[in-house]
């Protein structure tokens, strides 16, 4: 059975998808790539599909009829992943702000030095951000120091969207009950995993903004989070029943 999936979110990403891919499957390893495309009126799902007839069998695509929010992508995946068996299942931007080559570190941590979560972080080694305006990194920043004063979880990028997950901790979470769709989703599913005494290991990554394509942010997704750690402070977390 092939082991490590990495999911790819995207929406008009026709610039980018393409080398994203290669540079994915060039890593030792045997990684598996699904893109999950939300009707990108650019042309972006066309292009995975040719290049499924050269990857049979390793580049997987589900297309979604509209922008669904990033949360219920990646929802739709983990539960595509572990319906296909997958070991290890992978968040990934498709536009290169996360280095591909460090699937391999993220992997290791888990499959070999007993992490259960591992989280590429731009802030566990102070501010490892290149190109980002610095409204926008004292924004990030600050809105993950926020969320450990609130949740008590000892993770300094809260937010990031690049993470390893081990099956079991896919099979263990109740990914029907995750509420929040936006960046608030990176934060819910790592402070979920936390509660129910899963271990968590931040990876030191330099993340570099786009070159290519538009950025999807938005501050309604900040808004989101803001309230909604609150709230997740006062849920209770069960596993899956």
């Amino acid at each position: 059975m092939h082991s490590k999936l990495v999911i790819i979110p995207t929406y008009n990403e026709k610039e980018n998808i393409a080398d994203i891919i290669a540079a994915v499957f060039a890593l030792e390893g045997g990684f598996h790539v699904l893109v999950i495309d939300d009707g990108s009126p650019d042309g972006t799902a066309d292009i995975v599909k040719g290049l499924q007839e050269k990857e049979v069998g390793r580049l997987h695509l589900l297309q979604r009829a509209g922008k669904l929010g990033l949360g219920t992508a990646y929802l739709t995946g983990f539960k595509w992943a572990l319906e296909k068996g997958y070991d290890y299942v992978f968040e990934m931007d498709a536009d290169f702000s996360h280095n591909p080559a460090d699937l391999l570190r993220l992997y290791k941590v888990c499959a070999q030095d007993g992490a259960d979560l591992s989280v590429g972080s731009r802030y566990c080694n102070g501010v490892s951000v290149v190109d980002w305006p610095i409204g926008r990194i004292i924004m990030s920043y600050f809105a993950s120091a926020y969320v450990r004063y609130m949740l008590g979880m000892k993770v300094y990028d809260t937010t990031a969207g690049f993470v390893c997950y081990s099956r079991k901790v896919l099979e263990t979470l109740d990914l029907d009950a995750v509420k929040m769709k936006g960046y608030g989703f990176q934060i819910e599913m790592k402070y979920s995993a936390y509660k129910l005494g899963f271990k968590l290991q931040e990876v030191p990554i330099i993340f570099v903004n786009r070159q290519k394509g538009t950025s999807k942010m938005s501050g309604g997704i900040f808004g989101e989070a803001f309230w909604g750690v609150i709230g997740l402070r006062f849920r209770k977390i069960r596993p899956r029943s």
